[in-house]
C-alpha cells in the first residue's frame, strides 16, 4: 500500500496549512440513479476537478455515474485513470477514452488499487459497490491506517440514512461517537472541491 499523500490528518482548524493534492478516486454509481441531479453532480465534479488539475482516479466504466464523470472530466483536458477488474469489462463498459485503464483481477484489487493511486476520496450517489468502496476504506481510517481526506456529497440529501445509520452505530456502543465524522458532508461539488483545495 503506498504512503499518504497530502492531507495530513482529520483537523477541522480554520486556515491549516495542506499540501495541495493531485489526484482524488471517486466512488459512485455505475448507474445514473432516477433523479438528474445524481448525473449533474457527477458531471459537475468530473469538470471540477479537471480544471483544478486534479487527476480523477474511478471505476473505469463509460455508463452511469461513472460515464458522466469521466466524460466531463475528459472535456475539460483532464487525466482520467479507470480502474475496473475484468469480469467487469463487458457488464460495466469501461471505457475507452480514459487516459490510463487499468484492468486488475477482482473486486478487491480495484478496491486497493483506487485507494492506492488517490490522496482524497470524493463519494457520489450509488448503490451496493459504492458503498462496499466507502464503508471498507472508512473502516480503514477508523482503524488508523490511514488518514486520507473522505468526502461525500449528499446530492439531495442521498446519503442522510448512512449518516444516521453512523450515528446508530455509536449510539449502540458498536463505534465511538462522531464516527460519522470519518466522512465529511458537503452538499454539493463545488462544496467538496473546495474543501480539497481550501
Amino acid at each position: 500500500m503506498s504512503a499518504t499523500v497530502g492531507y495530513s490528518g482529520p483537523s477541522r482548524q480554520e486556515g491549516a496549512s495542506r499540501v495541495a493534492i493531485s489526484s482524488v478516486a471517486v466512488y459512485c454509481g455505475s448507474r445514473a440513479g432516477n433523479d438528474p441531479a445524481y448525473l449533474d453532480a457527477a458531471a459537475r465534479l468530473g469538470t471540477l476537478l479537471a480544471e483544478a488539475g486534479i487527476t480523477l482516479i474511478y471505476g473505469g466504466s463509460k455508463v452511469g455515474l461513472m460515464g458522466a464523470l469521466a466524460d466531463a472530466a475528459l472535456a475539460a483536458h483532464g487525466k482520467v485513470i479507470g480502474v475496473i477488474p475484468e469480469f467487469l469489462i463487458q457488464r460495466e463498459v469501461g471505457h475507452p477514452g480514459v487516459t490510463r485503464l487499468e484492468i486488475v483481477a477482482s473486486m478487491h484489487a480495484r478496491k486497493l488499487r483506487l485507494f492506492e493511486l488517490a490522496e482524497a476520496i470524493v463519494v457520489l450517489p450509488g448503490g451496493l459497490g459504492t458503498l462496499d468502496e466507502t464503508l471498507e476504506v472508512m473502516g480503514w481510517r477508523g482503524l488508523g491506517t490511514h488518514a486520507k481526506r473522505m468526502l461525500l456529497v449528499d446530492t439531495g440529501g442521498y446519503w442522510q440514512p448512512l449518516l444516521r445509520l453512523m450515528d446508530r452505530v455509536a449510539e449502540a456502543g458498536f463505534g465511538p461517537p462522531g464516527l460519522g465524522e470519518l466522512l465529511e458532508a458537503v452538499p454539493t461539488p463545488e462544496a467538496a472541491l473546495s474543501r480539497l483545495t481550501g
